[in-house]
């Protein structure tokens, strides 16, 4: 059997098997806690504009779902970013990218920091996005799909004007069936194939992440977005993993049966997505190739990052809507 990037997350089968989100504290709308103290006892955390820090990086497609989600809901001023490196060593991220290499407000050279100062006998993989409370440096949360949702719904007094409901109540049951098939297939699916260390494991996670690739093209051949005529939640974790996929997953992750750009709605779709305001000035095509590729010793065991794909097509007219 092939050695594992990550051998804690891998099973005797060589089917790779995501760490669980160690940090699930939540900032609720209806936290007991008064401004400035901790989580209440249902780890619910107050809400107050300016008092957290969503980290994230660049390259990994959690995080960025965090971004967007951030963005296209106005919580700008409210939710402060951090910014690791793309890079990640065996120290974890690292805030390389600000001055001396220090985050400005949370004083750390390295995310474990805010990890370990939470829980001091934390020994997983640290994981961006994650939100860290400024008054203690202590981690609320790195679940990230709990994050996203909350964004939508505890934080809706701080969004901007006319911002999108990007969970509508009405479409939650079917979106959060749908979401559920985009992570287990497609989102979480590319990794299972890149860290697979069996053929049957990898062979089982390239069926089940093309098939769900052909239904959601179907899908999306009568209508504009996932859930219909306006952009969901659904939509944006989809697009963080197409964006990367001829960059990164077709090649570094053999997901190879098709490019992006070879699946002609798909293809439309993303672009559709990449030119809303929002998204593509969101993406970071450098950073998303030098982390994949420079940092997966086991898999690309001499760390050169490709020169393509040619970007420019991601500019190019959709044809939808």
């Amino acid at each position: 059997m092939a050695r594992a990037q990550f051998s804690a997350e891998t099973s005797g089968g060589g089917a790779f098997v995501r760490q669980p989100n160690r940090f699930t504290g939540r900032v609720t709308a209806d936290s007991t806690s008064p401004p400035g103290g901790g989580p209440d006892e249902q780890d619910r955390w107050p809400l107050e504009a300016g008092r957290y820090r969503l980290i994230w990086c660049r390259a990994c497609p959690w995080a960025h779902r965090a971004r967007i989600v951030r963005g296209l809901l106005g919580l700008d001023d409210a939710i402060s970013l951090g910014t690791v490196d793309p890079i990640r060593d065996e120290r974890g991220w690292a805030f390389a990218l600000d001055p001396d290499g220090f985050d400005p407000v949370l004083g750390v050279s390295f995310l474990s920091e805010a990890y370990l100062a939470t829980d001091p006998d934390y020994t997983g993989r640290v994981t961006v996005p994650a939100l860290v409370d400024t008054l203690t440096s202590r981690v609320v949360t790195n679940d990230y799909p709990q994050l996203t949702l909350d964004f939508s719904t505890q934080w809706r007094s701080l969004h901007r004007a006319g911002a999108p409901d990007l969970y509508p109540v009405e479409l939650r049951p079917e979106m959060d069936a749908l979401m559920a098939e985009i992570h287990t297939d497609v989102n979480n699916g590319v990794y299972r194939c890149g860290f697979a260390t069996s053929q049957e494991a990898y062979d089982e996670a390239f069926g089940a992440l093309f098939a769900r690739l052909d239904a959601l093209s179907e899908r999306l051949t009568g209508q504009r977005y996932l859930m219909g005529d306006a952009i969901t939640e659904a939509d944006v974790r989809l697009f963080t993993t197409l964006v990367r996929f001829d960059a990164a997953y077709h090649g570094h992750f053999k997901c190879n049966r098709n490019k992006l750009t070879e699946m002609p709605v798909l293809w439309a779709y993303a672009r559709d997505l990449f030119q809303t305001q929002g998204f593509g000035e969101t993406v970071d095509f450098d950073h998303i190739k030098r982390h994949y590729y420079g940092t997966h010793r086991e898999i690309n065991p001499t760390g050169i990052v490709p020169l393509g794909p040619d970007e420019s097509g991601w500019r190019t007219p959709h044809g939808r809507g």
